[in-house]
This record gives C-alpha cells, sequence and structure tokens, in this order.
C-alpha cells in the first residue's frame, strides 16, 4: 500500500501500461519515414548545431521534418530554434510541438520546464520514461524525417532511442581534434554493439578561409574525420567548416538565416544533406 492509502501499480499494471505505451510509440513511429538519431562521443563538437541544420534544410526543401531534443540533462535546441514557453496538450492529450515552419516543429526538454536553468537530476529508468514519451505522446504526424538531438557519449539517452526506435541510423558528429576522433571510434563501436545502422559521419568545425586574407585556417586539424570514417568502414557525409556567422544565427534563435547564405558552411551543408536524403 502506498503512503497515500492508494495500491501501488502491481507488475500486472505495469505491464499494461507499458503495452499501451508500446502501442502508441508503433502507431507514431508508422507515420514516420526516416528517422535518424545524431550522436557524438564528447561534448562541444557542434552536435546540436548540426542536429538544427540538418532540421532546417531538409524543411527548407519542403521535407516534413519533426526535431526532438532528448539531451535531457543539458536540451540546447530549444534557444537555436527560437522557441520559448512550455508546450501544449491537445483535446486527446497529445503534446503538441512547438512550430518553426511549414515545414518543421519541435520539441525540446527544455520546454517542459518552467525555469530553463533548472538541473534535472534523473536516473536512468526516469530518462528512459521521458524518451519514450517524447516519442509516444507527442503529435508529430505525417513525417519524412525525424532528427533526435542525443546527448553526448554512450549512455541512457541514446541507448533508449536505438531501443525505442529500432530503425533509426545514426549520424555521427565529431571535429579534426584527436581527442575528439578516439571519442567517436567508441560512439562507432557503440552503434555496432547495438545493432544500430549508420548513416555517416559529419565532420564538424573543419578549416575555413580567412574572411581578410582568404588563406585557409585549420582550428582543429583537418582530414581526421574522413581518415577515421575509412579506418572504421564508416561512409563520410562530409566536412562543415567554422563558420562564426553559424554560431551568432543560433545564439539568436534564429536557425533559418542558415537556408539564407552562401557560405562555405551552406554549400557544405548542402552537400552532406544530399548524401542524407540518398541514404534515407
Amino acid at each position: 500500500m502506498a503512503p497515500n492509502g492508494n495500491k501501488t501499480a502491481g507488475p500486472a499494471d505495469q505491464g499494461a501500461q507499458q503495452q499501451a505505451q508500446d502501442e502508441k510509440i508503433k502507431q507514431v513511429l508508422g507515420k514516420i519515414k526516416t528517422k535518424l538519431l545524431v550522436m557524438s562521443g564528447k561534448g562541444g563538437v557542434g552536435k546540436s548545431s548540426i542536429s538544427a541544420g540538418l532540421a532546417v534544410s531538409l524543411a527548407g526543401k519542403g521535407y516534413e521534418v519533426g526535431l526532438l531534443d532528448v539531451d535531457i540533462h543539458g536540451p540546447s535546441l530549444a534557444g537555436m530554434m527560437g522557441i520559448q514557453g512550455l508546450l501544449d496538450i491537445d483535446a486527446e492529450h497529445k503534446v503538441l510541438p512547438k512550430v518553426i515552419n511549414d515545414h518543421l516543429k519541435v520539441v525540446s526538454m527544455q520546454s517542459l520546464m518552467q525555469n530553463k536553468d533548472q538541473a534535472v537530476i534523473w536516473r536512468g529508468p526516469a530518462k528512459s520514461g521521458v524518451i519514450q514519451q517524447f516519442i509516444g505522446d507527442v503529435k508529430w504526424g505525417d513525417l519524412d524525417f525525424l532528427i533526435v538531438d542525443a546527448p553526448p557519449g554512450t549512455g541512457d539517452e541514446p541507448l533508449s532511442v536505438a531501443q525505442t526506435i529500432t530503425d533509426a541510423k545514426a549520424v555521427i558528429v565529431t571535429t579534426p581534434q584527436d581527442v575528439a576522433l578516439a571519442d567517436v571510434r567508441k560512439s562507432i563501436n557503440f552503434c555496432r554493439t547495438i545493432e544500430l545502422k549508420m548513416m555517416g559521419l559529419i565532420e564538424n568545425m573543419g578549416p575555413f578561409s580567412c574572411p581578410c586574407c582568404g588563406k585557409t585556417i585549420s582550428l582543429f586539424k583537418e582530414g581526421g574525420g574522413q581518415k577515421t570514417a575509412s579506418q572504421m568502414e564508416v561512409p563520410f557525409l562530409g566536412t562543415l567548416p567554422f563558420d562564426a556567422q553559424v554560431v551568432k544565427a543560433l545564439d539568436r534563435g534564429a536557425p533559418l538565416e542558415l537556408q539564407t547564405t552562401a557560405s562555405e558552411y551552406a554549400k557544405a551543408l548542402e552537400g552532406i544533406v544530399e548524401k542524407v536524403v540518398a541514404a534515407a
């Protein structure tokens, strides 16, 4: 008996609840053509900015896109996408994503919190449960792509997504520096261990042209991502150059600006998106 006098849910009740949740997830995922899990071996490689860029670019091509932030402890996509306030619920008790434009909608952990600076202190089972709710209880509708931005590493969240969305494909993000490449190899082995298909590897913060003199600058070396992809026998999707304007646009919550520039970054992103569409 629970302290308030009510009966606690027994194994049969818990099993029935999980079965109902599994059925809702199945129905939702049946309306989504391609599911991408964007992940990285370590933080600070720009995984969330790439998730935002892929979502904006795909939506700009007319695809119906959902963007889901399951970085429970450090959600950043709400700010990058310029969305504020809590998520709404419809008459059927379905959670409504935040709408960016006619083709793009977003759900972020931050949109569940009254205070965006609130620390989320949860153990594994609680995190797994909320990830299932993000998928099964959200009114995503018919989508061409669902892009899931996972936290860095190979812990509970990416594992829960992979176990919930069994036909997801991983897009792994790295930078050219050695420490990031060492961690990305762990992410690749994580995918192979749990039999998660890999769409490919993206190298972020690659060489860029100096805006003053035009000389190529390599902040974090160059070519490491492509070399690692070749060594690990993973498709290489491309390199995105470092671009301070991209950082500023996402800090302002203006991701749609990524579509309106003719920068090296935009051209490189276009090439990556073409490969993503071809491999979907």
